[in-house]
């Protein structure tokens, strides 16, 4: 008995100095641009699309200095598989393990004539935090049944909004949402406000939002935490940059 009181108060001791997110397990997602993101567990880091700033992502600060467990990029383009320090990346499609999470990439076509004109990008689909997350950075094509199967109910879900040439519009977007039936949506690849950007073909998040009514929308800054017990649900998360 003595014994379980000692285990018990040095737990409690030991407890108090760890940092809240990981004795709540919180899922920290932080937005790095573009269609990037770092998200961290207790037990993973995992970085997604790092970006050579170009493009769309001009004004954007490359996330080269960031490291993680391992990244997962939608392609080998400088604008979502910039990889300068040679990190272990998945680009791929096809199913991969790295230590106890199970990675499922997906091929998708990039743009809207069957991959002809930019290829094929990856869709990543994964657990992490008991959560399971959807990557759609790279997406602008249709999604087979069986890839809708597989991609079907996450918790959290990132998909392109914005349109051009090789990402869904705000109505192609919301369709793909309906059809994958996702707790929170995080969108990418659009502009900010009203005003668009000349040198990109991005839209802003207007026309996804009036395709999404049954989605409240939650304008958060560039880092958030998410409770797996306590996600939201029908939610849409705006990152900001």
């Amino acid at each position: 008995m003595i014994s379980q009181i000692k285990n018990i108060f040095f737990f409690i001791l030991f407890s108090s100095f760890l940092p809240t997110s990981l004795l709540a397990r919180d899922l920290v997602i932080k937005s790095l641009g573009h269609s990037s993101f770092l998200i961290n567990s207790a037990e993973k880091s995992i970085l997604i699309n790092p970006f050579k700033a170009i493009g769309c992502a001009s004004n954007l600060k490359e996330p080269k200095e960031v490291t993680a467990d391992f990244i997962l990029a939608s392609s080998r383009l400088a604008d979502e598989g910039y990889n300068p320090n040679n990190q272990l990346m998945f680009v791929d499609p096809g199913i991969y393990q790295f230590e106890d999470i199970l990675l499922n990439g997906i091929s998708v076509p990039h743009d809207r004539v069957d991959g002809r004109r930019f290829g094929m990008a990856t869709v990543w689909s994964w657990e992490q935090n008991d959560l399971k997350i959807v990557h759609m950075g790279g997406a602008a094509g249709d999604i087979d049944i069986n890839s809708q199967i597989i991609l079907s109910r996450p918790d959290i879900l990132f998909i392109s909004i914005g349109g051009g040439i090789k990402s869904y519009d705000g109505q192609e977007a919301s369709r793909i949402v309906k059809l994958l039936k996702p707790n929170v949506v995080i969108p990418v690849h659009f502009a900010r406000g009203k005003k668009i950007n000349k040198e990109c073909d991005f839209s802003n998040a207007d026309l996804f939002i009036e395709n999404m009514k049954n989605f409240k929308v939650k304008y958060v800054g560039k880092d958030f935490q998410i409770k797996p017990k306590r996600i939201d649900q029908n939610t849409i998360y705006i990152f900001g940059n």
